[in-house]
């Protein structure tokens, strides 16, 4: 058996995890670790797009050779 434990959601939330689960024929287990998946793509996306510092566009100026 897997580690597992107990997180306190709203009942409007268990509900939604419950009907998306079903509606994708997989486990709440398997809904909320894409889920989570994601939200931490989304983290990198939005850390990516932001501007570069200066010392980062000094990097990427400098001579290589």
């Amino acid at each position: 058996m897997s580690d597992t434990t107990t997180i306190r959601v709203s009942r409007a939330t268990r509900d939604a995890l419950n009907d998306l689960a079903a509606r994708r024929g997989e486990t709440v287990t398997v809904t909320v670790s894409r889920a989570t998946r994601l939200l931490e793509q989304e983290v990198v996306g939005r850390d990516l797009s932001a501007p570069l510092r200066d010392d980062e566009l000094a990097w990427l100026d400098a001579d290589a050779g």
